[in-house]
């Protein structure tokens, strides 16, 4: 009748050294749970930030400018195209796109309706950036009607501060398309062109007073003498405005964008590097317990060493007494990695339930990857186990 390890264990001093291998067992217990909870923290800071920021279309536009500090005031501040296709290739841009300004001096009177002058910038962008474009939203040569698109925030600006204090009547966003204002272009000379300002619509995405590139880019040769302009400011299109990598990448070529749609991101990024950390050690913890782990090996099989070499006399080969060995730490291994992945389910139901309040979009239960990884690491623990065992006994052989 073949041997099983019931049969074999008195050939083994297995007794011996129980505080090297219960070690070994706590270890691993602690660097797997640690590491399943990290990961499945990961995850929730993922669920609970991706959301936080508005989107269109499942994307962010995020404006991106060069930081401009006391040390490089008098320094040109302007994207170059190099550095515009630099931020274009990024994996984690969907797309970019330069805003244009005008190279000359731009005022707007609103005449008799609206009596106030006051100096005026233009900007003009790819149309496929603009969330909202109306029909009229273009420019021919010889057109004195300029069309635009104002920022909605402007609207506000004016109607609760700019009107109230001059006396001047307030706009609805209807209203306002009906206004026709005075664009006086002054170029280089000195000369004046004037044109008719129309504003044919409002943008909730970019804050800017976006006229059609066409007519930027005339004005620009006419007036202010310039054909090749850099652009000052540059749109990106992103699936995460929070993304660690977008960030990253920002803050390592010194650029700008608005703090409060990347705030999220800093703390993901903060929170990130916590997690990453405790997950490092827990792998490190997981590694001295299968270090530990082999020493007790080590030892057991050093001194059932006679008897071990018995069994290979009687014709039991090598890979079968391996095998059956290392059976032996099977159901210790099952029994530690699912104690460790039922305290993580239970520490993300708490979790959810009761520090999140119910938060929707928040699972109470773990995430299906937490349970492969758990998986993985049983799997990977039985075959370090084996080979171990492996290795010692054909030392013997």
């Amino acid at each position: 009748m073949p041997l099983s390890y019931k049969h074999i264990l008195p050939f083994l001093s297995v007794s011996q050294n129980r505080v090297s291998r219960w070690l070994s067992y706590i270890g691993l217990g602690v660097g797997v749970l640690l590491l399943l909870c990290c990961l499945q923290v990961y995850i929730n800071i993922n669920q609970l930030l991706k959301d936080r920021n508005p989107k269109t279309d499942g994307y962010d536009y995020i404006s991106v400018t060069k930081i401009i500090s006391n040390e490089n005031m008098g320094q040109d501040h302007s994207f170059t195209e190099a550095e515009i296709k630099e931020i274009k290739q990024q994996p984690f841009i969907a797309a970019a796109a330069p805003l244009y300004a005008n190279k000359f001096l731009v005022k707007v009177t609103g005449n008799s309706a609206l009596p106030f002058t006051t100096d005026l910038f233009l900007e003009s962008i790819d149309t496929s950036f603009i969330d909202s474009i109306p029909q009229d939203f273009k420019w021919q040569e010889g057109q004195d009607v300029i069309p635009a698109i104002m920022s909605a925030d402007y609207l506000e600006l004016y109607n609760t501060v700019f009107a109230p204090s001059k006396d001047l009547p307030q706009f609805s966003p209807q209203s306002i398309s009906a206004f026709m204002a005075q664009l006086q272009c002054y170029g280089t000379d000195g000369n004046m062109h004037i044109f008719r300002g129309h504003i044919v619509g409002l943008s909730d995405r970019i804050n800017s007073v976006l006229v059609p590139d066409n007519f930027l880019q005339w004005a620009n040769k006419k007036f202010g003498n310039s054909s090749e302009l850099n652009p000052a400011r540059v749109f990106i299109k992103t699936k995460d405005a929070n993304s660690v990598a977008l960030l990253d990448f920002l803050q390592k070529k010194n650029y700008n964008i608005n703090k409060d749609k990347s705030k999220f991101g800093r703390i993901k990024q903060v929170l990130q590097a916590i997690v990453s950390g405790l997950s490092a050690f827990g792998v490190l913890v997981i590694l001295l317990a299968m270090v530990l782990f082999s020493f007790y090996l080590q030892l057991m099989i050093a001194r059932s060493k006679d008897n071990l070499q018995l069994l290979l006399t009687l014709g039991y080969s090598p890979a079968w007494l391996s095998k059956t060995v290392a059976k032996r730490w099977v159901p210790v291994y099952i029994a530690i990695v699912l104690s460790a992945l039922t305290v993580t389910m239970l520490f993300q139901y708490y979790f959810q339930r009761f520090a999140m309040n119910n938060r929707e979009g928040l699972s109470p239960f773990i995430h299906w990857s937490v349970g492969i990884i758990a998986l993985l690491l049983l799997l990977l623990s039985i075959i370090i186990n084996y080979r171990m065992v492996s290795k010692l006994l054909m030392k013997l052989h």
